[in-house]
């Protein structure tokens, strides 16, 4: 919907995460798990979910995974264990 309705605000949108996610000072897979984490803490399932094959790909092993799900804990508390360990691994073992 975003895409169809305002296409010119998706595109720029869509640039400024294509420029923040290039390697530089931190590495792809490094931004990946970061991008998991800050979506567990702000409470959107759906967006961690979408980084799990991306991390993936770039090398992140399950451990790493686990771990980045399991920082959040002095984030959020159990809340955000509860809610995402089980589907983000989930999504591992399937991408």
């Amino acid at each position: 919907m975003f895409q169809e309705e305002s296409p010119e605000v998706a595109a720029a949108f869509n640039k400024l995460i294509e420029t923040i996610a290039k390697p530089s000072a931190l590495d792809a897979k490094t931004k990946q798990l970061l991008y998991i984490a800050m979506k567990i803490v702000t409470d959107d399932q759906g967006a961690a979910l979408a980084h799990v094959p991306f991390a993936k790909k770039l090398g992140a092993t399950r451990e790493e995974i686990r771990e980045t799900v399991l920082l959040t804990l002095t984030v959020v508390g159990l809340k955000g264990i509860n809610t995402s360990l089980v589907s983000i691994l989930d999504a591992y073992d399937k991408a």
